[in-house]
């Protein structure tokens, strides 16, 4: 084995995966985020924001700090910004907007990144939550999203995961509400920095629990449009 080959095996233990310093059930949270150039500006600034946010309040949980994995893809083009990791291993960098929507694209890698996600938490022994797959968009989807709505619809059905879609100033409900089962929200104003305290005060709740347990979902109060 060459010293860099070395390297390289040596690294793979530490970090999100070392699953035998921290055996405990994962509860991962996929960051669907539109960073086309329609969200330049304040939109993009404050959604920076908004996911420092998240990992300042969970990393202050101790369970949920142990339990809640997030992934961040942004898109466009649809990419992996950050793979599954607790939040100690989360550095988000600050995201710029450039690019079209390819919404389809992005839910697509979504899905099976959290399959395959699911698959190391198998072979590593460990328990998981429902994945929770978090869309957040300020227009139309620019590619063919109706492969991804299937996929969104099927996953649902089977329980593999929840999927929400949060609309921001200038989305196309209407296409959102075909593409998700659960009725997507309109962000009010740019409060991202609201929407990710839900999410990381529904993520500390979900994952204080044991896995497969039903939680009620906190209300969108205060950052969602009625």
């Amino acid at each position: 084995m060459s010293m860099d080959e070395y390297i390289s095996f040596e690294q793979v233990p530490f970090g999100s995966d070392d699953f035998a310093n921290n055996p405990e059930s994962r509860c991962p949270c996929m960051l669907l985020l539109d960073t086309s150039g329609s969200m330049g500006g304040m939109p993009i600034q404050q959604l920076n924001e908004g996911i420092q946010t998240l990992r300042n309040e969970l990393i202050q949980d101790s369970l949920a700090s142990k339990r809640v994995e997030v992934a961040m893809i942004t898109f466009g083009p649809a990419k992996l910004e950050s793979d599954f990791s607790t939040v100690d291993h989360f550095f988000p960098k600050p995201l710029t907007a450039e690019g079209d929507t390819p919404i389809g694209a992005a839910i697509t890698m979504g899905i099976e990144l959290i399959n395959q996600r699911k698959q190391v938490y198998k072979e590593n022994g460990v328990g998981y939550y429902k994945p929770w797959i978090i869309l957040i968009t300020d227009g139309a989807p620019t590619d063919n999203w109706s492969n991804a709505a299937q996929l969104v619809r099927e996953g649902e059905a089977k329980n593999s995961f929840a999927f929400f879609a949060i609309g921001v100033e200038g989305a196309s409900m209407d296409t959102l509400s075909k593409i998700a089962v659960r009725s997507p929200i309109k962000l009010r104003g740019l409060m991202f920095r609201e929407f990710f305290l839900w999410l990381s005060s529904s993520m500390k709740m979900v994952s204080s629990k044991n896995p497969g347990t039903t939680t009620q979902l906190l209300p969108p109060s205060g950052w969602g449009e009625v």
